[in-house]
């Protein structure tokens, strides 16, 4: 009987033990810093043109510049317009850009306008099998009115948990929306969304495709927004912006520069910006192996694939019914009788090697490289693949003045050469010699390199 007293009392003990652990509430996770690593606008960039020495960008370079990292201190994304185009030959590169991204270890990609220019059904496709999840809040399908992606993703980082909500701007897109989509007000969506992940997230991080307008609209309707980062901007973020509660850095052009953002995650929504800045992609950092493969194997892909701009038949579907083209390409060497002169100048000059530029990269069958290098690819008469390097290779005399077979029938024939070719200036030019594809472009200082013009037609001709 003696013992039960003992056995109450360490009931009772346990019992109060048990009540205070209840009471208790755990220590919150401590400090913990966190790098932001992320890209914009790069446009199917895997590896620099080439077409030039020093040429930056490239995610081969952005590989190295970002570095393997560890998964508990940074947070990796891209805010959209990885993507090049629509055309099937650049869907085939997305492919590729997307496992580059997985190699580097993006948690998220966002959708951005060049994305949301790919129809439902292939964004569909790209959504079932693509290697890294995307996001987009107010990219809806249009027959349901649902998102057609996951509205975010939630990452952990230590003890931390990390919504990454994505968004484009609406506004400007236009005609070239998808077949099948519906773009939701940026506002809308995220008045409807962020409420739903209180609780579930201590921060959010926005990938917004907006420009710098819209990015501070935003910041100033919803506190809730830790930090945003964009992409549809004209041009990279000076400096780290605070606007209202969020931090806001934006970068661009086509993988030449990445932003960098370092922060210290002090209580949840509570976030203290260490450093924020966008770094160029220099042409002395080291181009990535493993991403070097990847163009590699998508060059050998898209040599291999029968593209739409090989059907001659469908190209001429852009023409206009019922118009039949007065001229189609005749080659550079239907020239050379009647124009000996400009001839040699073309010899001597980069444009009658322009072709052998691609062969040595082994690009010679990407459709991104080959219409500044041949004579009307893209069109109905002009380049085509099947080709190789039989005809209508370089950046021959009907790159610039157009098709020629008129004039070349004409002159052969003897009487009134009625065929006349427009006058050229620096403009047409520029269709090649511009951005990344040409060093800064001076028509002075370029022209008298191929310089030429008219002179006395060869006896007999």
């Amino acid at each position: 009987m003696k013992r039960w007293p003992v056995v109450l009392l360490a009931l009772v003990a346990v019992g109060i033990g048990v009540g205070f652990a209840i009471l208790k509430k755990p220590a919150p996770p401590k400090p913990q810093a966190l790098t932001a690593l992320f890209t914009a606008d790069v446009r199917g960039r895997l590896v620099p043109c080439g077409c030039f020495t020093g040429q930056m960008g490239g995610l081969t370079r952005v590989a190295t510049l970002f570095g393997k990292g560890t998964a508990a201190e940074e947070l990796r994304v891209d805010v959209g317009d990885a993507i090049s185009g629509g055309a099937d030959f650049q869907r085939i590169e997305y492919r590729y850009v997307q496992e580059a991204f997985a190699k580097m270890g993006f948690a998220a990609l966002n959708v951005g306008w060049r994305e949301a220019g790919l129809s439902a059904a292939q964004l569909r496709e790209i959504k079932a099998h693509g290697p890294v999840p995307m996001v987009s809040a107010n990219l809806l399908d249009a027959a349901t009115g649902v998102p057609l992606f996951d509205t975010h993703k939630i990452v952990q980082r230590g003890a931390w948990r990390i919504a990454l909500v994505g968004v484009l701007e609406p506004h400007g897109l236009g005609d070239a929306l998808g077949d099948g989509l519906a773009v939701e007000e940026m506002n809308v969506a995220l008045g409807k969304l962020l409420p739903k992940l209180r609780g579930q997230a201590d921060f959010i991080v926005l990938l917004a495709f907006a420009d710098e307008a819209a990015m501070a609209a935003l910041a100033r309707q919803f506190y809730e927004l830790d930090v945003i980062l964009g992409g549809k901007v004209r041009q990279p973020s000076q400096k780290l912006v605070t606007e209202n509660r969020s931090l806001i850095l934006a970068t661009t052009n086509e993988s030449r520069a990445v932003g960098t953002l370092n922060l210290r995650l002090l209580a949840p929504g509570k976030v203290e910006a260490v450093r924020g800045e966008v770094v160029l992609v220099s042409d002395r950092i080291r181009q990535d192996g493993e991403i070097l493969a990847l163009a590699e194997a998508y060059r050998t892909e898209v040599r291999k694939t029968k593209l739409a701009i090989d059907d001659p038949a469908k190209l001429a579907e852009d023409m206009v019914p019922g118009v039949k083209a007065t001229a189609t390409y005749a080659g550079t060497q239907s020239c050379a009788a009647c124009h000996p002169k400009a001839m040699a100048a073309w010899q001597g000059s980069g444009h009658g090697r322009a072709f052998h530029t691609l062969v040595a990269r082994q690009a010679d069958a990407d459709p991104n490289c080959i219409a500044c290098h041949t004579v009307g690819f893209g069109t109905a008469s002009g380049y085509r693949r099947e080709f190789g390097a039989t005809k209508l290779v370089d950046v021959g005399c009907e790159s610039c003045h157009g098709p020629g077979s008129g004039h070349v029938e004409q002159r052969r024939a003897g009487g009134e050469v009625t065929a006349k070719f427009r006058a050229l200036g620096a403009g047409d030019c520029r269709k090649c010699h511009h951005g990344e594809f040409s060093r800064p472009f001076d028509y002075d200082k370029f022209w008298p390199v191929v310089a030429h013009g008219k002179e006395a037609a060869a006896k007999g001709k």
